[in-house]
């Protein structure tokens, strides 16, 4: 499933703002020559050597030797050069704001499919950002067309070498292209044949779309790409779609779509483990988890199927390096010993999952014995909606009505009430519960660096909604068994 991507701060700021005046440094590290000569935070880098400072790529290229004269803007405004040495190994000693300095590169496409444009309005500005960067697609791993890509853009990424790049590819096409992505399309494909030829690598994504890339035309997609071996690798993610649009109503989420998916790129795979050594294209979890719903864990792939798990963000491989992990906390005994504590102080522990979970973690729970002290609560997403289900979407509101549902619940087990329309009725979770109420988990991947859910909750928020105290925990079972301990 497609997904926002994830940009630093500062870098979406900056798209927002546009350009900037240079590098503005964040930190300085004492001792160090940028110590030595003056800078503090809030100042600017513009240039080194005389050529300007776009991005952290341009400052780790100019940078390279002992001498370097560096441009710069320092804290009253003024403007100037100074000489930087420094002993070899040394680091410069600057720490910068971001990665990108003048503002990043937008879409300029018309995708139907793209998941930004079936936001619903009135959240953070920085989510609409439809980012078609370069840059960004080699320091962070966002895919991009190419649609944008000027001249002197393909010139830097070939002198650079700025590789490998991450590539939307979705069909190779044209007539289907133009239709899915916009009258751009072709540039796109023009300027990934040029940098192959040249030299630069790529990583690719297709988002694959019912009855308009799939079947027959990816299996050419497949063929076409196969044949450029500066291709290394494919990700297959099937369409996200929420119900703020009226142009989607399924994607792959019945068996049958999805197997046949699964069966289509077969041999594509076994070519390229034969040929290449590894299996070359991949599909999203999403695809093996609905055609194995009820027998998921015996028909995942292996670990070594995944090699470094370079896709994983794209949601390809995770479930296997869940329950890789949730067997090694088992193997080493922290699990046991975790409900073994459990069991003795009479707590439990509840976990906030995507509904996307269910398949292989209730397994995993009830494989370990563990169903007593340890569940997963699905949270529904509804502020999305259509097929959006995985934990990283889940937004503040939806969980804290989930587990205060799930609160009340419990404490009605033991606490009955009579409901009327009196505004002095309490709420069964006001109630003392027959039971201490459990330890409530919410992963991390909820939150983004300045500790806000999609919809702008904080985790106090959160709390104060759900009428809970809340526990923010790793997403991996080998850390979060870990932390667990801390909260008991």
């Amino acid at each position: 499933m497609e997904t926002p991507p994830t940009y630093p701060t500062s870098d979406a700021a900056n798209a927002i703002a546009g350009a900037q005046h240079g590098a503005l440094i964040a930190a300085v590290v004492p001792e160090s020559p940028a110590d030595d000569a003056g800078f503090e935070p809030g100042c600017y880098l513009t240039s080194v050597d005389g050529e300007p400072l776009r991005d952290i790529i341009d400052w780790r290229w100019l940078s390279g030797d002992e001498c370097i004269t560096v441009g710069y803007i320092d804290l009253d405004g003024d403007v100037g050069e100074v000489e930087l040495w420094r002993e070899p190994g040394e680091d410069w000693g600057f720490e910068f704001d971001g990665l990108v300095f003048d503002g990043v590169k937008q879409c300029r496409n018309a995708c139907t499919f793209c998941f930004m444009r079936m936001l619903p309005r009135n959240m953070r500005p920085s989510l609409y950002l439809r980012d078609d960067d370069f840059r960004l697609s080699f320091l962070v791993g966002t895919f991009v067309t190419l649609t944008n890509l000027a001249p002197e853009d393909e010139a830097r990424i070939v002198e650079q070498r700025i590789s490998p790049l991450r590539f939307s590819l979705q069909v190779s096409n044209a007539k289907v292209r133009r239709r899915m992505i916009g009258k751009h399309a072709q540039h796109g494909i023009d300027a990934l044949e040029r940098l192959l030829a040249a030299g630069i690598e790529f990583h690719v994504q297709i988002v694959l779309v019912p009855e308009q890339n799939d079947g027959e035309v990816l299996v050419e997609t497949l063929n076409w790409a196969y044949e450029r071996p500066g291709i290394l690798s494919i990700g297959i993610v099937p369409l996200g779609y929420t119900r703020y649009q009226n142009v989607f109503d399924h994607s792959f989420n019945d068996v049958g779509a999805s197997r046949a998916l699964l069966d289509g790129i077969s041999p594509f795979q076994e070519r390229a483990l034969a040929e290449r050594g590894h299996a070359w294209v991949f599909a999203a979890d999403e695809f093996y988890r609905n055609a194995y719903r009820g027998d998921l864990l015996k028909n995942l792939p292996p670990t070594s199927f995944y090699g470094d798990f370079s896709m994983f963000e794209d949601g390809i491989g995770i479930i296997r390096s869940t329950v890789d992990d949730w067997h090694r906390a088992e193997s080493e005994g922290m699990i046991a010993h975790v409900a073994d504590v459990l069991r003795k102080t009479g707590a439990r522990v509840v976990m906030v999952a995507g509904c996307a979970q269910r398949e292989f973690l209730d397994p995993l729970v009830y494989e370990a014995g563990i169903a007593d002290v340890f569940e997963p609560l699905y949270v529904s997403n509804d502020y999305f909606g259509g097929n959006v289900d995985v934990t990283g979407l889940l937004v503040g509101a939806d969980i804290a009505r989930a587990i205060a549902q799930h609160a009340d619940t419990l404490a009605a087990k033991g606490k009955p009430v009579e409901r009327d329309d009196s505004p002095t009725t309490m709420r069964r979770s006001d109630l003392p519960p027959a039971a201490p109420l459990p330890l409530y988990l919410v992963p991390r991947v909820v939150f983004n660096d300045d500790g806000l859910a999609l919809d702008d909750m904080t985790l106090g928020d959160i709390e104060k909604a759900a009428g809970q105290p809340l526990h923010v925990v790793s997403c991996s079972p080998l850390d979060y068994f870990k932390e667990l301990m801390n909260c008991l």
